[in-house]
């Protein structure tokens, strides 16, 4: 890292010039922590997210039931909304999206219709070192099916040659796109093509990869991915998530867990006991979906909508590449390769205290003991500058 970028002159001169530098206005920074770096973990609140939601709570006291149809934005096709924008962010076709439920409730839904244990072909691959949610869904999913979980789980550190060397045995894959914790992304294309050519099902969970990478769901052939909404994507506390069920898979006769909002729209009131599907994702919905929720993510959508993926990668890989210059130009050990999104995992002999005095600094991050600290650059609403003064804290407290 050369002198003259690691200067605040210098990262100034970079938001200057930066295309994208207006959004930051956009969102809410928190009292005392101006440099927020754990946009890996929850997103800020978009500022029109108070408004969006407002909005829905007047139509409530103003309309009543009558706003299933009359509101503003109508609560019965309101997450249709979001199916275009929701389509863009993953490279996805409208009708292979929905947003719905939160993320490992749509891992459950999903390989209830996708993880199908036969004789000789029962066994679910997932990456070592998995979320845990992901590792206690498909622990779950196998017990369901009558496998022990320690005969039927494959926990490998290559996804990849475990699928080209033992992908006959596999009747699923679920990997993470992006590892949580290493912040690493895999290489989607090659781990679909392998699966497939082994007749495997293969499905990602999106939750470090949507809004954060470039995604190309359709083209990749992925059978289904999930996601939450509520890290880069700025949906608020446990806000709702996302489904990909690619569209070979829109009108076959999967089994699946059925619930009304599902059923085809044009005669969900007509109270059929028969549950005749939507055409692809929006078929796996369940219920009626939380309007409030919706109101604030949809706040943060129409902002990736101006923003563009391509131009937020673009910024997300300047941003972490600075950063990496700057935490290696003070000695501290970067952990995430370079095949990433805008995540950098450190690792920090005195972690702990570290972080507590960065947070007094009003700076935030995200420890996870004892020793490994995750730094998000979020192309949204982190600055050049952010990062320059972040470097600078860690010069004088780490130095």
């Amino acid at each position: 890292m050369s002198s003259h970028q690691d200067s605040l002159e210098w990262a100034r001169a970079q938001d200057a010039a930066d295309p994208l530098a207006h959004l930051r206005r956009e969102f809410l920074f928190p009292e005392r922590t101006p440099l927020y770096f754990a946009g890996h973990s929850l997103g800020l609140q978009p500022r029109r997210a108070r408004e969006s939601v407002l909005e829905e709570l007047d139509d409530w006291a103003r309309l009543g039931v009558e706003g299933h149809f009359s509101a503003r934005h109508p609560w019965f096709s309101h997450h249709e909304e979001l199916t275009a924008s929701t389509a863009r962010l993953v490279g996805a076709r409208p009708h292979e999206v929905v947003v719905m439920n939160t993320l490992t409730v749509n891992l459950h839904l999903l390989m209830v219709s996708f993880y199908r244990p036969r004789r000789g072909k029962h066994r679910l691959l997932i990456e070592a070192g998995a979320f845990p949610s992901d590792r206690y869904a498909v622990a779950s999913q196998a017990r369901f099916h009558g496998f022990a979980p320690e005969d039927t789980i494959v926990e490998a550190d290559d996804p990849l040659r475990a699928l080209q060397e033992r992908g006959k045995e596999f009747a699923l894959a679920l990997i993470g796109n992006v590892n949580y914790l290493s912040g690493r992304a895999v290489d989607m294309p090659a781990l679909v093509k392998a699966a497939h050519e082994r007749d495997c099902l293969i499905g990602f969970d999106l939750a470090h990869g949507a809004g954060n990478l470039l995604l190309d769901l359709h083209e990749t052939g992925a059978d289904f991915a999930a996601w939450c909404n509520y890290k880069y994507l700025n949906a608020g506390p446990g806000g709702l998530g996302g489904v990909f069920i690619h569209e070979r898979h829109a009108n076959a006769d999967l089994p699946r867990f059925e619930g009304w909002w599902g059923h085809d729209k044009a005669r969900r009131f007509e109270m059929d006991p028969r549950f005749r599907p939507i055409r692809g994702a929006e078929g796996w919905q369940l219920s009626n979906p939380p309007i409030l929720a919706m109101a604030a993510l949809r706040a943060s959508m129409e902002l990736f909508d101006q923003a563009t993926m391509p131009a937020l990668r673009r910024k997300g890989e300047a941003l972490s590449g600075y950063l990496q210059g700057l935490l290696e130009g003070v000695g501290i050990e970067v952990l995430t390769p370079p095949q990433r999104g805008s995540m950098l995992t450190v690792r920090l002999h005195d972690a702990t205290k570290l972080v507590e005095a960065l947070r007094a600094r009003g700076a935030v991050c995200d420890l996870r003991p004892p020793d490994i600290v995750r730094l998000t650059p979020a192309p949204l609403y982190n600055s050049f500058e952010d990062v320059q003064r972040l470097g600078a804290l860690l010069r004088e407290l780490h130095g």
